[in-house]
């Protein structure tokens, strides 16, 4: 599935990315793939591919020329920009709050239930955090008579606060 597709570096949440992220996302839309195609090309989760196109997650240098492979790019431009010098920039990636609205509604929903699932978890677990270091997310579609449901899955490592 070939397609005319641009991804202009200038705009949110490009612009705060290296410039190789417009030609993986040009390249993506050209190919027709999903992240989870390219997930299987990488061996990594969708969710985490997906991060690591967005600067959130750091790939080695085997996962960058499976993406390079799966994408047609050329690997030396790929690991120029993204190799062993390149560090991702978690969590500092577009305004603060969301403005795009599925961003925005995954933030609300820590504004209305945060408080409620930090209670249950700490009655659950005992006192500390859920790692998003140690944590895997899935989403997933499934069927309901109302509208399709997205469930989101977080399943994070639990970290107790130590004591000293």
């Amino acid at each position: 599935m070939s397609q005319a597709a641009t991804v202009s570096s200038n705009n949110l949440p490009y612009a705060d990315l290296p410039p190789i992220v417009a030609a993986l996302f040009e390249a993506k839309a050209k190919k027709g793939l999903s992240f989870e195609a390219i997930s299987k090309a990488v061996g990594r989760d969708e969710i985490w591919v997906a991060a690591a196109f967005y600067g959130q997650a750091k790939m080695t240098p085997e996962e960058l020329t499976a993406v390079a492979n799966v994408l047609d790019l050329p690997i030396a431009s790929v690991q120029s920009e993204l190799g062993s010098h390149w560090w991702p920039n978690r969590g500092g990636l577009g305004p603060m709050p969301p403005t795009d609205p599925v961003l925005y509604r995954l933030y609300e929903s820590v504004l209305v239930y945060g408080h409620a699932i930090k209670a249950v978890v700490h009655e659950k677990f005992g006192d500390g955090i859920m790692s998003m270091i140690d944590c895997k997310v899935h989403v997933d579609k499934k069927p309901d008579p109302k509208g399709d449901r997205v469930v989101l899955t977080f399943d994070g490592k639990f970290l107790p606060y130590a004591k000293w």
